[in-house]
């Protein structure tokens, strides 16, 4: 299994146990599925006294989104100038990273270009659709993770830039 992690913080974001689509040879996307978690039981073995019986905490079932259960994602938000000024710094960072790993100029220049065309025809036109997630260290300079629903409306699936991460075979 590969698991890849933001070239920036370090931090888990998806593994190829996902779906992952390569579009435009510049995002992944992959399909995510809600599922249950379950509440959890725990028995000491004690019996509890009268006056902790009425103290019983309450654990319900809960759905969350895989993907962002599995890799510890925490939501964030954007309005459109924020996302744009945040953009801008990450893809600068992305950009020296690539150059310390050695990678060529025309790999630098295909990310350039294609992340510039992809955010203008993809991410724009459609971003009141998108939901952000970061990382679990919650490194603002790290890869911000994008939601979104496709056309059926209720299958999500994430959107991570294929610069941005390296990979981490276990």
């Amino acid at each position: 299994m590969i698991i890849y992690k933001d070239i920036i913080t370090e931090d888990e974001i998806i593994s190829d146990s996902y779906d992952l689509k390569l579009i435009d040879d510049i995002v992944y996307e992959a399909d995510c599925a809600m599922i249950t978690e379950g509440a959890v039981e725990v028995n000491t073995g004690a019996n509890a006294s009268a006056e902790e019986a009425d103290e019983a905490l309450e654990d319900a079932e809960v759905k969350v989104n895989n993907i962002v259960h599995s890799f510890r994602l925490q939501t964030t938000a954007f309005d459109k100038k924020s996302y744009l000024t945040y953009l801008k710094g990450y893809m600068k960072s992305v950009k020296n990273a690539l150059q310390e790993k050695g990678a060529s100029a025309d790999t630098i220049t295909a990310f350039e270009k294609g992340a510039s065309k992809y955010v203008k025809e993809k991410l724009l036109p459609n971003f009141k659709d998108f939901e952000f997630y970061v990382g679990e260290s919650q490194n603002p300079d790290g890869m911000v993770v994008l939601l979104n629903y496709r056309e059926d409306g209720v299958t999500p699936y994430i959107i991570v830039w294929k610069h941005g991460l390296s990979e981490m075979k276990v």
